[in-house]
């Protein structure tokens, strides 16, 4: 990702995209859920978005980031065709270490994305260094817990050795922003370097809670996100803070939700209104 979302100097340009419309993973602090999932994205409208965002901003974009709306792996073999296409060079000519996926899929889904060719880079949506705290905010930890997912990022890394995985961590206010946490977390990510036997492996990412109407969480204090990064750093743990963006339209990271829906359904609701005021004239 371009080092501008981290609050350093960056003459790179980044996009974030989404894979379907609306989510069904249901994590609590993510607004993309709330009404569901509604259909997976197809290949050309993933793709499309890159280019229409380069045709009205005029602005050549270097990298990539499937973050946006919805489980990227849970639309799998429309997120490959699109990746292929921006990766091609008849297709985007992007490299697909600049492509990073964000993922909260299952660990069997992980492992498919090992067997591709393609060095994608995988960004792993944890949020949670423990079952029981992980549990609570992302109903996908009960059926695939951390010890399972942790096992299919060592497998990915091994087969993938000149990438890393990040770690994304949201950061909110008394849920998963404690010291014990922090402890908890360096611990799992020293492990993993520990196993792939390679130094920063796992790297993490944490992101300050960005909140949207009804969710009853928070974000954490500045000094706790600073406080939490320097555990990790201390320990040996690779770790930036995201800089918030897009906050200011409801487009920060957990902020989008079924908007282009909703804007569907009024479209709708317009057409059904003319026909019936149609209707009436003619009566």
């Amino acid at each position: 990702a371009s080092p501008a979302l981290y609050g350093e100097a960056s003459d790179r340009r980044t996009i974030c995209i989404s894979s379907q419309v609306g989510c069904a993973y249901g994590c609590k602090f993510c607004a993309s859920g709330l009404d569901g999932w509604k259909r997976n994205l197809t290949a050309a409208e993933i793709v499309d978005q890159f280019l229409q965002v380069e045709a009205e901003s005029g602005e050549k974009i270097n990298n990539i980031v499937f973050m946006g709306m919805g489980e990227p792996m849970a639309n799998y073999d429309n997120l490959l065709r699109a990746i292929s296409i921006l990766n091609a060079p008849w297709g985007v000519g992007i490299g697909a270490r600049h492509m990073p996926i964000s993922t909260s899929r299952p660990a069997p889904r992980i492992r498919d994305l090992a067997a591709q060719p393609l060095q994608v880079r995988l960004a792993i949506s944890f949020h949670g260094a423990t079952d029981e705290v992980r549990g609570r905010i992302m109903p996908v930890n009960k059926k695939y817990p951390i010890e399972e997912l942790l096992d299919a990022c060592v497998r990915y890394a091994l087969r993938k050795p000149r990438t890393s995985i990040t770690f994304e961590y949201t950061m909110m206010q008394g849920v998963n922003d404690l010291p014990e946490h922090a402890r908890a977390l360096a611990k799992l990510m020293r492990r993993i370097d520990a196993k792939v036997q390679r130094a920063n492996t796992a790297k993490v990412n944490l992101i300050p809670f960005n909140p949207f109407d009804g969710t009853r969480f928070e974000r954490s204090e500045e000094s706790r996100i600073r406080d939490f990064q320097k555990l990790l750093l201390d320990s040996g743990v690779l770790t930036m803070v995201r800089r918030t963006r897009g906050d200011d339209i409801d487009a920060a990271c957990g902020q989008l939700k079924g908007q282009v829906m909703d804007k569907t359904r009024r479209q709708a609701e317009f057409k059904r209104k003319s026909y019936i005021d149609s209707i009436t004239r003619i009566n």
